[in-house]
């Protein structure tokens, strides 16, 4: 599976609200970053897991559409509106790095 791929099911799962769909994307040790902190925000499986169900996946009107997507080897860059997780539509900027057929590590990009 190519990194496209699983970025892809990633995001459907993810509007689906299909936690374990959306969690089998992802590498057990998986780290998630929101710059400019240099630090992970989320690190490992359990705690990603744990984020979206507590955090997102409850909510009725959550979902993501891609605005543009951008591959470069093994990193996928979307550019995403995100819904239903503020009052407002915001959009993002999301690196996925993918490896052995799991996403590794993600980086967020929040506009101003």
């Amino acid at each position: 599976m190519n990194a496209v791929d699983v970025v892809q099911r990633q995001l459907e799962a993810y509007n689906a609200r299909d936690l374990p769909r959306f969690v089998a994307c992802y590498s057990d040790s998986v780290q998630v970053f929101r710059p400019p902190s240099g630090d992970p925000a989320i690190a490992g499986k359990a705690a990603f897991s744990d984020f979206y169900a507590t955090q997102r996946f409850h909510l009725p009107a959550l979902r993501a559409e891609v605005v543009n997507r951008i591959v470069l080897g093994n990193k996928v860059i979307d550019h995403e509106r995100v819904f239903g997780v503020r009052a407002q539509a915001f959009e993002v900027a999301v690196v996925y790095e993918v490896s052995a057929g799991l996403i590794q590590a993600v980086w967020f990009f929040q506009g101003e």
